[in-house]
């Protein structure tokens, strides 16, 4: 439609991309979530992806984002309050996540086994990925106090005090946002602090202490550097105690509804996740209770990592599917010399490279995802190498994808009026938080170097797919050569993490390979990321021959 102003007539602009159902217009998503035994959500997925693709929401993340949250430490009494006023939109956010359960669902009643050891419902946790995967392309600040929530439920059920006082009004499905403590809210949240200012990643640096008082409590003195979402109605922290870094449940006010000693000092004015209130906190005999075992601080905490880590990784693949959308419905409506840009072979060679890159990352995750419903050894030692792997791999990833898809819209991509420019700045934090590429890398050599077991699993893993390609059968004969001859070495640990990923997500595409369309995405993804050489240094750079038509006709159905 051409609109006249005084000086042009407006035309060849492409319409806004709303109101469209996010899980019925992505194939690879659907067919994951079949694949990793969690079908029998599909209505509920249904459901939430016409939801999520309501303009209101697309709306409500913009606002949520440009009016970010702000600090006050004093009401009009002088009293101290340290309150965060979040916009209007953040909470109609939240109240979305958790209504469909994103912060809890998989440790809810009837999904878990009675030991609460593993989910007894196949597929909760693949499930509850797949919601979150979709949320996550709407907006990403909300996504820090649900995936912290969701994982310090895993630790928190563990002691006996904490799953009976608080686990239960964690799993209900209420948003409920009021500053008051624990006991008389309908619902809650759960934040973390392990970041100091001299420690950054090494936590063992930590100077925060910890001196135990005559009832078993504890009471800390220190800082945190990076302390996420600070309104949640308590954290996990580190601080030093008598025998070593030791985990420790604090919670924002003290029974009887007083602030605890938690003073926050300012908000961090981030490069993205501005909707997200991170902060700066000092403790002055903050009360707290021991999580877990003395002196056990880091393994106690990174069980609530690894889930957030799962997160970081779904999370950067729900970024990626949204990029890939927004340039494949530009690319339909966009017309430049002559013809639309889904019409032009250099064009579609980038858009054909971003959406296998964007369905690998959903595979994937959704792949981890059901690693996290067994405690099979298998599947735990699998889980073990694998979530660090794919948080590197498929985080760095997402960094390249959105810079590209931003490009495919030209300047208007690049203006904070659609979502490219914001997906852009949210990217870098998944990288970085829960430990950066360095640490993730050397978390798989780790995991592989520590017995035969986690080789032994994941080639078996890999094998399966042995016989369907060639390059991924080079490939794989690579890698194992490669542990074989112990070259587990830390400088080339990226390397070997890239190798292990990539192979792991053909694998994957292979397996799902049922259909015409889905053999053309994984015959493509082995011809351009398992070569011997590598692919192009950019997308769209690899010389091998695609069915690009199959491709693009399966990233996105929109009918």
């Amino acid at each position: 439609m051409e609109h006249a102003s005084g000086t042009h007539s407006i035309f060849n602009q492409t319409p806004p991309l709303t109101d469209y159902n996010l899980f019925a217009s992505d194939t690879a998503l659907q067919e994951a979530v079949r694949r990793e035994g969690a079908g029998w959500a599909t209505p509920e997925l249904h459901e939430a992806g016409a939801e999520l693709g309501a303009c209101t929401l697309y709306e409500h993340a913009r606002l949520a984002n440009r009016v970010t949250p702000v600090l006050h430490n004093f009401n009009a009494q002088g009293e101290r309050i340290d309150s965060i006023e979040f916009h209007p939109s953040w909470h109609a956010l939240m109240r979305g996540i958790i209504g469909r359960g994103y912060h809890s669902s998989p440790w809810a009643p009837g999904e878990t086994a009675p030991s609460g050891a593993h989910a007894a419902r196949s597929g909760v946790h693949a499930a509850r990925a797949a919601g979150y995967l979709m949320q996550a392309q709407i907006e990403s600040g909300t996504l820090c106090p649900t995936t912290m929530t969701y994982g310090a439920i895993a630790a928190m059920r563990r002691d006996p005090a904490l799953a009976r006082e608080w686990v239960p009004r964690l799993l209900t499905r209420e948003y409920d946002a009021r500053d008051i403590r624990f006991e008389d809210k309908r619902g809650g949240l759960i934040g973390m602090g392990m970041t100091e200012k001299q420690g950054g990643s090494d936590v063992r640096a930590n100077t925060t202490r910890a001196q135990r008082s005559t009832d078993g409590s504890y009471r800390l003195t220190g800082h945190k550097w990076f302390f996420s979402a600070p309104q949640c109605d308590a954290h996990l922290v580190l601080a030093q105690s008598g025998t070593g870094l030791s985990c420790f449940f604090m919670p924002r006010r003290l029974p009887d509804g007083t602030l605890n000693g938690i003073y926050i000092q300012r908000l961090k004015d981030k490069l993205g996740n501005r909707s997200n209130a991170s902060s700066e906190v000092e403790f002055i005999d903050a009360w707290a209770t021991l999580l877990g075992e003395e002196g056990r601080g880091i393994p106690t905490i990174l069980e609530m990592g690894t889930f957030t880590r799962l997160d970081c990784c779904t999370g950067s693949a729900g970024m990626m599917r949204q990029a890939v959308v927004q340039s494949l419905h530009h690319a339909q409506h966009r017309k430049t010399f002559g013809s639309l840009l889904i019409e032009q072979p250099l064009m579609r060679s980038v858009l054909a490279d971003l959406a296998l890159e964007s369905e690998a990352a959903t595979a994937l995750s959704l792949r981890l995802a059901r690693a996290f419903d067994s405690e099979l050894p298998g599947e735990i030692a699998l889980r073990r190498a694998l979530t660090s792997a794919a948080k590197f791999w498929v985080c760095k990833r997402g960094c390249e994808l959105a810079a590209e898809a931003m490009e495919v819209l030209g300047g208007n991509g690049y203006t904070e009026e659609l979502p490219l420019a914001r997906m852009a700045r949210e990217m870098p934090v998944n990288s970085i938080w829960e430990g950066s590429g360095n640490i993730m890398c050397l978390d798989v050599l780790r995991a592989f170097g520590r017995s035969n077991v986690t080789r032994d699993v994941v080639l078996h893993e890999l094998s399966g797919a042995r016989g369907n390609h060639p390059h991924y059968d080079a490939a794989l004969e690579r890698f194992a050569a490669g542990i074989d001859a112990g070259a587990l070495n830390e400088a080339h640990a990226r390397r070997f993490t890239q190798s292990f990923v990539t192979l792991m997500q053909a694998q994957l595409l292979m397996a799902g390979a049922t259909g015409a369309s889905s053999r053309a995405a994984a015959e493509a993804f082995c011809a351009t990321r398992l070569g011997e050489s590598g692919w192009g240094a950019v997308f769209g750079a690899s010389d091998a021959q695609l069915d690009v038509n199959a491709i693009l006709t399966r990233a996105w159905d929109r009918n």
